[in-house]
């Protein structure tokens, strides 16, 4: 998406993918990137300069969340339209405590899906099935600690005067991706194919999951947790 000065106003030009709630949504908040740097739009969903692709979400995963991909052709946006200052949208501590609340939601979907393993292990107990929601169970108390303890610090400093808000972020999302990987993993060899065929909600939940988890950018999001551990003093970890 980009976006140009014009006669003390913008102009948007461009496409975005995976706008969600495109048919409820009157207004929305889009970066687009100008002369000064990226910056953050109000734009007005209802302009004929804006238009949203039908079947552009085939995706089975996520399907209720009505994400479309947004075309814009020449909007006009007075002065007013433009939120914040160049680059604002990234630096501000917002920007990581709401990736923080991602992990969380990642950490929900893992529950619904465990608790699939947890009622069969209840209703026909095996060695297997009871090995594999140990090890859900371990995975998933430990993510409540780790995200209770995020949350906490976010409460204690919630403009990230300390500088710690991108580090303990990339952090708990690795924690938690890892984690609901292994719930995943762990349901279905535990389970087989029944709930996957059998349960649409239990079906809907693991493909919602699949998706939604693919917002991690991977072993990108790896290699900048190291930089960040690298670069932290020598007490690195603290007992």
């Amino acid at each position: 998406m980009q976006a140009r000065p014009d006669g003390g106003g913008w102009v948007l030009r461009g496409t975005r993918r995976w706008c969600s709630g495109v048919h409820e949504v009157t207004n929305a908040l889009i970066t687009a990137h100008a002369p000064d740097g990226l910056r953050l739009f109000l734009l007005p969903c209802a302009d004929p300069a804006v238009t949203f692709l039908p079947g552009s979400w085939p995706a089975v995963g996520m399907a209720a969340s009505d994400s479309l991909e947004l075309r814009i052709s020449e909007l006009r946006l007075d002065a007013g339209s433009a939120v914040g200052p160049p680059g604002g949208y990234l630096d501000r501590p917002g920007f990581w405590h709401g990736g923080a609340g991602v992990a969380a939601c990642w950490f929900g979907g893992a529950v619904g899906v465990g608790r699939v393993l947890r009622r069969a292990v209840q209703d026909k107990p095996d060695p297997h099935s009871l090995a594999h929601l140990g090890a859900v169970d371990a995975v998933l108390s430990s993510l409540t600690h780790e995200l209770r303890n995020a949350a906490g610090e976010i409460d204690a400093d919630p403009e990230d005067r300390q500088g710690r808000a991108e580090l303990r972020t990339r952090r708990l999302r690795a924690l938690v991706e890892a984690g609901c990987d292994e719930v995943l993993a762990r349901t279905g060899r535990a389970t087989g194919a029944g709930p996957m065929c059998l349960d649409a909600e239990h079906a809907r939940r693991v493909a919602d999951l699949t998706v939604y988890l693919r917002q991690s950018h991977g072993d990108a999001d790896l290699a900048r947790l190291g930089e960040l551990a690298a670069a932290t003093s020598d007490d690195w970890i603290e007992p």
